[in-house]
């Protein structure tokens, strides 16, 4: 694999993850304009839709000649966002997100079970570190949640669901993701509908209700929803399932500075401690990547016969 395209792949999955960590904000802004949770999630996923919806009539001919499969991958990826932001609604915001950040844990099983690739010591360092991370800052110790309802087991399965989506993604690296991200919009807004339609059908928002939280949300589908999604679908191409799961942790480092400075949280030395451990879990395996590539090149210049 060309090693620039495998570093781009890492920057885009820390920025994809940077991205998520700003998620609360639009959610945040719609919830306080009095839209119950799980109408929301469906607001969330449609604005972004409604903009790709022209983007879709002009990929028309990629996106039938990738036929089931890409469908199937943007029903995954797109079902496990979905799945995720819904598990807020059924349990705490903790629990889910501890729950969904297994993802590192499915994806390097499914890398062995899949691509043959191999569990590293420094793998499994990296995703120790990361939960110890993750329960140092939300405060639970060494207690991490055993799931017990069913927004438990929605967390869960949106963390099995986005390591799936990563696999089938690098088992299909022909596939666009300009088209992946339609796909993951469209499917998610189809699946986000059915489930408030069931779960909240007396709950429909009005139009009135969400455009004081419109001008919010839409400068942040425009200059971060987008974008992020569309890295979010293109790193995961390049790279380990297991990888990508601990590279998006940076969802949790962006949103724990970002909750602190922008709705004033508490953020002391237990956040900054949980923040160094992930932000190291996340840079372990790039790190050593780079110093690896760099030690190969030196002996390969010590090797060449003097001129």
């Amino acid at each position: 694999m060309n090693s620039s395209y495998e570093n781009r792949a890492k920057l885009a999955c820390l920025y994809g993850g940077g991205v998520w960590g700003l998620f609360w904000i639009p959610l945040r802004a719609l919830e306080d304009a009095g839209l119950n949770g799980l109408w929301v999630t469906v607001v969330y996923f449609l604005v972004p839709t409604f903009f790709l919806i022209p983007l879709s009539f002009w990929r028309f001919k990629y996106l039938r000649s990738g036929g089931l499969n890409l469908q199937l991958t943007g029903m995954i990826s797109g079902g496990a966002l979905m799945l995720y932001a819904t598990s807020i609604v059924y349990t705490d915001v903790v629990r889910a997100m501890l729950l969904f950040y297994l993802t590192p844990v499915w994806g390097t099983i499914l890398g062995r079970l899949f691509l043959n690739e191999n569990i590293t010591s420094l793998r499994i360092f990296s995703m120790i570190t990361a939960v110890i991370g993750m329960l140092t800052i939300f405060g639970l110790g060494v207690k991490f949640p055993i799931p017990q309802n069913f927004g438990d087991w929605m967390g869960v399965a949106s963390g099995l669901l986005w390591a799936i989506a990563s696999l089938r993604i690098r088992l299909n690296q022909n596939a666009s993701a300009i088209d992946m991200t339609i796909g993951f919009f469209m499917w998610g807004t189809i699946f986000a509908i059915l489930i408030a339609l069931t779960a909240a059908p007396s709950l429909i928002p009005s139009i009135p209700q969400v455009i004081p939280a419109f001008p919010i949300l839409l400068i942040f589908v425009v200059l971060f929803i987008l974008p992020g999604t569309l890295a979010s679908l293109w790193g995961p191409k390049f790279l380990n399932p297991g990888l990508v799961g601990l590279l998006f942790m940076t969802e949790i480092v962006v949103g724990s500075i970002s909750v602190a400075l922008l709705a004033g949280e508490p953020f002391g030395y237990r956040e900054v401690i949980g923040i160094i451990l992930i932000s190291s879990a996340s840079m372990f395996e790039p790190v050593m990547s780079i110093l690896k590539k760099n030690n190969n090149i030196k002996l390969q210049d010590n090797q060449r016969p003097e001129m």
